[in-house]
């Protein structure tokens, strides 16, 4: 897969879905600590969100990295932008501040 298809693949996802989750492993079944606890802040949070198993493609799982400029998976995608890594995620919800940017960006939840 050229690099440029990747882009546009991830593109697409970032686009057409309000919630996208880069990862290793999938939602179910996650394969690595921090995917799996970006899932559980997810899940807590009451977000429905798409799981991307980037283990499954490797230049997937390099193109992220260039996407977004960011060396490391997880990479969560709210509304098109780029939140960030687990640490990040973490400490925007046990800030509140996840909370906020999923009202300011009107993420539906489950109750």
């Amino acid at each position: 897969m050229s690099e440029n298809v990747v882009i546009d693949r991830i593109q697409k996802e970032v686009d057409e879905n309000p919630v996208v989750l880069f990862m290793k492993g999938t939602p179910m079944f996650p394969q690595c600590g921090f995917s799996a606890a970006v899932v559980q802040v997810l899940s807590e949070a009451g977000v429905k969100f798409k799981g991307i198993d980037v283990l499954t493609d490797p230049s997937l799982r390099e193109g992220i990295k260039q996407y977004s400029n960011w060396p490391t998976i997880p990479q969560l995608y709210i509304k098109g932008e780029f939140v960030g890594g687990c640490d990040i995620v973490r400490e925007m919800y046990a800030s509140g501040e996840l909370e906020q940017v999923l009202d300011e960006k009107d993420v539906p939840r489950v109750a």
